[in-house]
């Protein structure tokens, strides 16, 4: 995924967690002759003509909602989200959610997915399946006016930053409309403090605008530059509803979109701008947003709504090539979430990679495989999935250290018994 970059034949060696070299075997050869190396690998996989590429990033999420699947569809955003979701969440524990994200991280897997960008309730328990199960995650802060706060943002902000191998934190909130102006200043008071991107939901529901505009006199975009909040730079997760101030801030804030096509489809949240931000230069990454509002945590999906949307809502077959969206799918979800070093297959970048099987009817012939991969590949086509240069998924297996049928079965438990307490009125 390199600029510029064709697919080729040839190798890629990892050590540890890095990639130690990528390059053709004729390259390799020379590489070991020059410079003396000895490498002699513990495991030496032929792909057999299959596609080695970058995994994907999730760029926005809600992982332990894995729980709601299905709960509570079709529905309003507002009605689903005050009548069924809160209510529910409520009564979760740090344990439960500790459980339900290993089940999105199963998923996350079956689609290509190495990293997430993750906003949810118990930051610790999330960093700790993160951790327990070899999972690259990023969380983004999720203050709103009834849970978290500023303080405990920045004490996460740094105790999850450098802690260990899979896990980071970013500042953030939830949104404009679940947050008092006071929280907001504060949050933005950390991002001048710390010189800190920020990032949040923002314009994705006409009535949001509305009632911001009604609130402030201003678009949440203006809005909340206006409070400095994004002087360093963040994104917005959803962005569908905007305007050109909202386009030329985004631009000169150095900020990124997060689009969720699938999540903004299901709810009726409309159409995201995506061309107007690509031909503004604004970088654009794709989320699945979270498994109440999509269902599914398919990255194939995503990428295939971001450019059919974008053509339908353009009227134009050629808007949005699939070859920009697989770019948001990998570079730059990595830049939006902070992983820099796991954005391309490069020597020193983080061997978070994955194998897509070109020997299957979808991906024939090999005409275009990026196009391929875009249009018609899914997640039958993942093979391979290794993070940190540890295979966590491998023909249809897993390997993060539970049997998956206990996390089903942890799953079921949890909503049995929030269920019951539903019922029972507790």
């Amino acid at each position: 995924m390199a600029d510029d970059q064709e697919p080729f034949i040839g190798e890629l060696w990892t050590e540890g967690s890095r990639i130690r070299f990528v390059g053709t075997k004729e390259e390799a050869e020379l590489r070991l002759k020059e410079s003396g190396e000895r490498f002699r690998p513990e495991e030496e996989i032929d792909c057999h003509g299959d596609l080695l590429m970058p995994g994907f990033k999730n760029a926005h999420t809600h992982s332990a909602m894995t729980l709601l699947r299905s709960r509570a569809d079709d529905l309003p955003l507002d009605q689903w989200l005050n009548e069924q979701i809160f209510p529910v969440e409520a009564k979760l524990t740090e344990d439960d959610i500790y459980h339900l994200t290993k089940l999105a991280f199963l998923e996350y897997l079956t689609s290509g997915i190495t990293a997430c960008f993750d906003m949810y309730l118990t930051p610790r328990s999330i960093a700790k399946a993160a951790a327990d199960s070899g999972f690259r995650m990023v969380q983004v802060g999720a203050v709103n006016n009834f849970s978290q706060s500023p303080e405990l943002v920045e004490e996460l902000y740094q105790e999850l930053n450098g802690r260990d191998e899979f896990n980071s934190y970013v500042l953030g909130f939830h949104a404009e409309y679940t947050c008092s102006r006071e929280l907001l200043e504060k949050i933005a008071a950390l991002a001048h403090k710390y010189q800190a991107p920020v990032f949040t939901h923002i314009s994705e529901t006409k009535g949001e605008v509305a009632g911001c505009r009604e609130r402030y006199g201003m678009s949440p975009v203006k809005f909340l530059d206006s409070l400095g909040m994004f002087a360093y730079g963040g994104g917005g997760y959803h962005l569908v509803h905007v305007d050109d101030e909202d386009i030329r801030i985004l631009k000169e804030q150095k900020m990124f979109v997060v689009t969720n096509p699938g999540s903004n489809t299901k709810l009726a949240s409309g159409i995201a701008p995506i061309s107007r931000y690509l031909a503004a230069g604004i970088p654009v990454a794709i989320g699945t947003d979270g498994p109440a509002s999509n269902n599914a945590l398919d990255m194939f999906r995503e990428m295939f709504l971001t450019t059919g949307l974008a053509k339908l809502k353009d009227d134009d077959a050629s808007s949005v090539d699939a070859l920009s969206v697989l770019k948001m799918a990998t570079v730059n979800g990595a830049h939006a979430m902070g992983l820099t070093d796991a954005d391309t297959l490069a020597e020193g970048k983080k061997a978070d990679l994955i194998r897509i099987d070109l020997d299957q009817p979808n991906m024939q012939p090999l005409n275009n495989i990026r196009k391929n991969l875009v249009y018609s590949g899914s997640k039958s086509n993942v093979r391979l999935v290794m993070i940190g240069g540890e295979v966590k998924y491998r023909d249809g297996s897993f390997f993060i250290g539970e049997d998956p049928a206990a996390i089903y079965a942890k799953a079921e438990e949890i909503r049995s018994r929030i269920d019951r307490e539903m019922l029972e009125g507790n």
